[in-house]
């Protein structure tokens, strides 16, 4: 059903609310099962193809349609639908964002002391190891040099490499075994944040 045809035989008066009406009862079942298609939630589409025709009606006199009006309509419903998507996926995008951000705002003073001390030990039992000890632990740790490339550059062997890392965390994990737990807790609550 064309609108302006069906007002143009009708009425003299463009857009009328009698055309208006038979456009809606035509074409209203049909787009509601598109955007349920689309959307794959039954109020969600109603009120999509609902807005759609009031934002038709509110701007129908400015309205240049140059295909047929029922697939102008299509064409509404199917952006409308796809604007929904993303901005729905937006939303849950800044809720986990809001909700990490409070977790982490709101931690408790004793937590933050405990990973502070943490921090502190950690650095204190790094510096206890043996001078070489040390400087391969840091350059494999936080360089993440690989073992042959911390070979190659200090002019030792890899096997070299391997007891002293070995001995460096025999150390640390002695060193810090009261901490233990708050390692492991730290852990896994950097695994669950990024998968």
């Amino acid at each position: 059903m064309e609108l302006k045809s069906s007002i143009s035989a009708n009425t003299s008066q463009p857009y009328d609310d009698q055309a208006f009406e038979q456009l809606f009862k035509a074409h209203f079942k049909a787009l509601h099962a598109y955007a349920l298609a689309l959307l794959k939630d039954e109020d969600t589409a109603e009120e999509i193809v609902q807005t759609m025709f009031l934002k038709f009606w509110e701007k129908r006199e400015l309205l240049n349609i140059q295909t047929s009006v029922k697939a102008y309509l299509y064409k509404c419903v199917y952006h409308d639908s796809l604007n929904f998507l993303k901005h729905e996926k937006i939303k849950t995008k800044y809720q986990d964002f809001a909700s990490y951000t409070m977790n982490s705002h709101h931690e408790p003073a004793s937590s933050k002391a405990e990973m502070t001390e943490l921090e502190y030990q950690i650095g204190k039992a790094l510096n206890e190891l043996p001078e070489q000890c040390r400087t391969i632990f840091q350059m494999s740790r936080f360089e993440e040099l690989k073992y042959r490339e911390i070979a190659e550059q200090l002019g030792l062997s890899v096997k070299t490499i391997e007891n002293q890392m070995g001995k460096a965390l025999r150390i640390m994990r002695l060193k810090l075994a009261d901490f233990l737990s708050l390692i492991l807790l730290g852990l896994m609550y950097y695994r669950d944040f990024f998968n």
